[in-house]
């Protein structure tokens, strides 16, 4: 697996729905070729306490910003046939799920890969925990900007880009069987 998109969320409050800044790196074999970073006006429009101390965005920050399907036009014709990588990809799948049902958009079931499974399942006891920047930093990524949703998505592309190179290189073929997300 060469291609594919690494993605990230940031939400403003408890509804998955809420997503307020998405990350995508593009990789197309095994090279980054481009990068997006967008604020989302989120749905339901408004910030909790936590969300905020986490990432940073308010709602002055996205207060002018595009509503997702506008983003999401934007960004989709470069997702092409492209599975989407997470790093604990089942809370980033079920934001994009989510989003996709407040606005009434057909859904077009993205292929995830899950490197915070891929972690646990290769790395196993050599880091200290599977957390986005532990894995990155074991990795040789330096995560300087932890929950900004391109920086954790760069993180992201680096994790799967290493984790796919050890694995094939450990004799695996085709695909990698510890990127699946389970459903």
């Amino acid at each position: 697996m060469q291609n594919f998109a690494a993605i990230d969320f940031e939400t403003a409050n408890n509804s998955h729905s809420s997503v307020c800044s998405v990350g995508i790196v593009i990789v197309k074999n095994g090279r980054t070729c481009k990068k997006f970073y967008r604020l989302i006006k989120p749905m339901p429009d408004h910030y909790l306490y936590w969300n905020t101390k986490v990432h940073g965005l308010t709602d002055v920050d996205t207060r002018e910003a595009a509503c997702f399907p506008d983003v999401w036009a934007e960004i989709a014709p470069f997702l092409k046939d492209l599975p989407l990588v997470a790093h604990n990809s089942a809370f980033d799948e079920s934001c994009l799920r989510a989003v996709f049902q407040a606005y009434e958009m057909p859904y077009p079931n993205y292929r995830f890969y899950c490197t915070y499974k891929a972690s646990k399942r290769l790395l196993k006891d050599k880091v200290e925990n599977h957390q986005l920047h532990t894995v990155a930093a074991h990795c040789g990524y330096e995560l300087t900007n932890h929950h900004h949703a391109l920086a954790d998505a760069e993180a992201c592309a680096a994790i799967a880009k290493q984790l796919l190179e050890d694995e094939v290189a450990n004799g695996a073929k085709g695909e990698p069987s510890a990127f699946p997300q389970e459903h």
